[in-house]
Order: C-alpha cells, then structure tokens, then sequence
C-alpha cells in the first residue's frame, strides 16, 4: 500500500475510540504472525490518566542522551500518525509507515482466511503492532510504550514490559474503565504483573490502596511516591527549576524542559524510572539523567508558538492543571479557543476553564466524538461567560481569535489534542501564525 491507501485502510476499521475493542488476543495473535518483534529488545509500558504522554517523553530524551537506542510509542498524534512511532527521536517516515503496515494488513487477513480471528483487529491494535514492528527493524534496544486506554486490555501491554510506571490517575473514559477512581485505578495497575518493577507517582488514596493491592497480589514491591522536591526558581513562561531527592540521588537546580508546576512530579516520576533500568544495568548516569530532563520537548502541552498556547487539556483535572497555570504565568488578557469531546465532563471542563477567558471562541474539531459548538455555547451561557463566539470549523476559529485578541494577548488552544492536531496543520500551511506573531 502507498501511504494514502494505509490510511483509508486504517481509519476503515473505525475511530481508534468509538471502535475500541478492548482485549489482548487480538494483539497477541497479531503479533505472533509478525514474528513477535516485541520480543526483539526491551521495554517500558507507561500508563495513568494525566502525565503518561509528557513522562514517556522525559524518559525518552534520558535515555538517548545515555546513548541508548530508543523507540517511543505514543497516542494520539497531532498532525501526521507518523508522530506516534519515533525512533532515536525521529518520526518514521510516511514510506516506511506504509510499508509496515502493509505488512501488518497482509497478517491480520491471513489470521481471518485460517478462522483465528473473527474480525481485523482494531486500528489502535494494528498501529500498535506497526510500531511494534519498526522498533524490532530498527533495532531498538529500549521500547518507551505509552498505553492507549486503560491498562489490563491495552493492546500495548502484549508487549510484556519489564518495568511499568503509573502517572496520576483521575476520572476520565468511565464508559470503558469503570465509574469510579478505584476502578479505573485497578485498570490501570493490572499492568503490574510478577517480576516487574513498578513506579508509581503520587496518587489519590484510593487509586494508591488500588495500586498496593494489584502489588501485592503479584508479589511486587513498587517504589510510590518516594522521594522529596523542592522549587528553586520558574521563568516568566513556566519552566521551573527545582531539586529532586530519590531514595538514591539528589538532582540539585534542575532545570526542566517543559512548563507548567505539574511537569515536577512527571520529571521525578521519569528520573525514578530511569533510576530503574539503571539498577538492571542500563547505564544512565546522573549527568544524562539531568540532560534528557533539561533538553525533553512535548508538543501540544504548554507549547508556545508564535503567539498561541497550545494545551491538550482533556478532562477536568488536566483542565484545572491548565488554569492552575494561566493563572500562574499569563499576565495579558486571554483570548480561549475551546473544542472538545462530547463524552467528556464538558460542565466541569467549562467551569474551570471558561472565566479565565477574556474572549471565548468555540469550535468543533472533525472528528465524529466532538461535541457541536451550540453544545459548549450553552454551557457558557449557564456559566454566564462573556465575549462569546460560535465558529464550525478549526479555521473558523483561528481567524475569529486572532480577529478579536488584543495585543498584548495570549490565544490559548484547549480541550483536545485532536483540535490541537487540526490547528497546527493549519498554522503549518497558512499565514495564521505569521499574522498573529
């Protein structure tokens, strides 16, 4: 297949959400007619609800400033589904995508003509397995796996990771993982499983009583949130410089790469992780450790550019932790443009973020779990937010904020990753940012 036929064929097997299917056999199966390329080198599986993206990140740039050949699997992708599978920091190319998934495609109907699948595997199971397949071709000698949804089902987990990690849970996908935080915790631990080596950043009680639980059933001693941090110094955009004490290591006026307060637990959470694989014999010493945490980029989480504040914030607690920060760091009146996904706690999303705003501007991404922007209108009437404007499309947006935004002024893009993919695409191809820089 040539690179627009993989993606028809992709996106044909559904939205990688609303088509879930939840469950490791598909995968397993998969992966064994592949020739169980996860078995070609080791790795890390990251999961949680907040934070898992921007610590897989941290661990990443780490461990290539080690010098260790990395593979890191992430989702979703903002602008091209090639961002997903990077390998020793770069992308792979849309030629080599194709390739692989070609060879993904002819495995999945090959299990259908012998009778053991009903039905191809899903489109997160197959891009898992493509990347799965790049790493293995490449010759990665460390996976970075960030889990999809959950835990227990993710396809990710067929890959069997040595060590796991959990960053901060909160309520968010119920309809899949369970209504409460105790539930959707136990999801999330059930990648702990014997001999693994577990890290757990700093949780709500119950996710924590959760998490000991699953621990102990596995005969696991997981290291929780054991160490100690104190905040030196932050610049006017947020990046703050703090020292970290783990059981083992004081990392002294460390200066993390990416903004935001929140971005300390995920830094101690990568540094405790590293701190991990070096115990099993990877070489990582303190300077690199230091370096990956100091030099780690993220798109789309607290990313300046050009003007515009790019913030995938998308549920409540990743929308307090936002506002947390406009409230710290944006001193200029702010214009939002919010679009988000209806299955979302929309209410309590608008309620944090909305009064922060000078100017609202709401949209509606294209994709089919979007809430229309009547939808988030009415939500801002009930809040009472003023300076309200009704746009359909991400474009529609763009020109409506840079037309009412006062200079000095911020435009803050929020409420999903998805409407941040479709908004840098078009800064990528228009005059948007040059007119607004």
């Amino acid at each position: 297949m040539e690179y627009k036929e993989t993606l028809s064929y992709l996106l044909g097997l559904g939205h990688e959400t609303l088509a879930i299917k939840l469950g490791l056999k598909n995968t397993e199966l998969l992966l064994e007619a592949l020739g169980n390329p996860h078995h070609s080198f080791a790795s890390v599986q990251i999961a949680g609800t907040n934070g898992k993206g921007s610590t897989a990140a941290m661990l990443d740039s780490i461990c290539r400033q080690a010098g260790i050949r990395t593979g890191l699997f992430s989702s979703p992708h903002l602008v091209s589904i090639t961002e997903r599978i990077r390998i020793a920091a770069v992308d792979i190319s849309a030629q080599q995508f194709a390739s692989l998934a070609t060879q993904v495609k002819g495995a999945a109907e090959s299990l259908i003509e012998q009778g053991k699948l009903q039905a191809l595997p899903s489109f997160f199971e197959h891009v898992t397995a493509i990347a799965l397949l790049a790493f293995k071709q490449a010759g990665v000698e460390l996976a970075i796996l960030e889990t999809g949804l959950g835990g227990r089902l993710d396809a990710t987990t067929v890959a069997s990771a040595r060590v796991v990690a959990i960053t901060p849970i909160a309520l968010d996908h119920q309809e899949y993982l369970g209504a409460t935080l105790a539930e959707i915790a136990a999801e999330k631990a059930a990648i702990i499983r014997p001999h693994t080596f577990a890290i757990i950043a700093a949780q709500e009680e119950e996710a924590n009583e959760v998490i000991r639980q699953r621990a102990v059933e596995s005969e696991v001693e997981p290291l929780m949130a054991d160490y100690e941090t104190s905040i030196e110094a932050a610049t006017v955009n947020g990046r703050f410089t703090v020292t970290i004490q783990t059981k083992g290591e004081r990392y002294q006026s460390l200066n993390i790469g990416l903004r935001g307060r929140h971005q300390i637990e995920n830094a101690a959470t990568a540094i405790r992780i590293a701190e991990s694989l070096r115990q099993q014999g990877w070489k990582i010493p303190q300077a690199k450790i230091v370096a990956g945490i100091e030099s780690v980029r993220h798109a789309g989480r607290l990313e300046l550019l050009d003007g515009y504040l790019l913030d995938g914030a998308h549920n409540p607690s990743a929308a307090q932790t936002l506002r947390s920060y406009l409230d710290e760091f944006v001193r200029v009146p702010l214009t939002l443009v919010f679009g988000a996904m209806r299955d979302k706690n929309l209410e309590a999303m608008a309620a944090i973020l909305f009064p922060a705003a000078a100017r609202l501007v709401l949209t509606q991404p294209d994709n089919p779990r979007s809430a229309s922007a009547e939808e988030l209108q009415e939500l801002a009437a009930a809040i009472g937010t003023p300076g309200v404007s009704l746009t359909h499309s991400v474009r529609e947006a763009l020109t409506k904020a840079n037309e009412v935004t006062s200079s000095p002024g911020l435009i803050c893009i929020t409420g999903s990753l998805y409407l941040l993919g479709e908004a840098k695409a078009i800064m990528n191809t228009s005059a948007l940012t040059a007119e607004h820089s």
